[in-house]
């Protein structure tokens, strides 16, 4: 977990403000892998600032895509501070970036610093580990593989990561944040498993979740043409674009 834990820390110098990259149907989490495709000219400059100090973009989920009024279309206020792990630049200005998520935050207000995209102050929202969770966290941790188990396609490489997973000794919270990524949760959802500090009570709402038989993932029995193949998203996710 030393290697994680290195990779999801923020800068000892970092100030509270975020670059926000708001997009309307992505919800990054902590812990997770996510390939972005950038190419919007304001987007361009805040990458190009970024990867000259912090390497930090803060995901952040639409909730409208056009503004209210004046100003910029609303954002839902829990967001995910994410770092840049790699970056191609391709030949047409377009850029190739793989974020991972670092730390849920909360926004507290937007501030106007002369940039052509968005920056806002954030309250960071650490994970929260009740001791009275403690005796039951292990049995809680087994209870959410499972359930997970039984919504993921029987192939062998994915029931593969499945055993690794069991396996490994990667803690709840983490366990936790990249299923609710990698699944595809309604928006609605992923915002709310976003948004709840409390590592037991996030797993014991996806646990409830996924037994509600809410999630449905495209099965290898579907052909390639059929209705059902063509409705239900792909996993694991594609690249998201701006």
């Amino acid at each position: 977990m030393g290697d994680l834990d290195d990779l999801t820390r923020l800068p000892d110098d970092f100030d509270g403000q975020v670059r926000l990259f708001p997009l309307p149907s992505l919800v990054l989490f902590p812990h997770a892998m996510q390939p972005l495709h950038i190419f919007e000219p304001r987007y361009c400059e805040m990458l190009a600032e970024a990867l000259e100090s912090d390497e930090l973009i803060a995901m952040a989920t639409l909730t409208e895509t056009q503004p209210i009024g004046k100003g910029d279309p609303p954002i839902d206020p829990t967001v995910c501070i994410g770092k840049i792990v790699s970056h191609v630049e391709r030949d047409d200005d377009r850029h190739n970036i793989l974020l991972v998520g670092i730390k849920r935050a909360q926004v507290t207000a937007e501030v106007d610093a002369g940039r052509c995209f968005r920056i806002a102050k954030i309250n960071v929202l650490d994970d929260l580990y009740p001791p009275s969770g403690m005796n039951d966290r292990s049995q809680l941790r087994a209870a959410l593989l499972a359930a997970f188990g039984e919504v993921i396609p029987a192939s062998q490489s994915v029931q593969q990561g499945l055993s690794e997973l069991l396996a490994g000794s990667m803690g709840l919270g983490p366990i936790t944040d990249i299923i609710s990524h990698t699944l595809p949760l309604s928006v609605a959802m992923k915002l709310r498993l976003l948004a709840e500090q409390n590592v037991d009570h996030r797993a014991q709402l996806l646990i409830e979740f996924l037994a509600s038989g809410a999630v449905h993932l495209p099965s290898s029995d579907h052909p390639s043409g059929s209705n059902a193949a063509k409705t239900r998203l792909p996993f694991p996710p594609p690249f998201s674009t701006n």
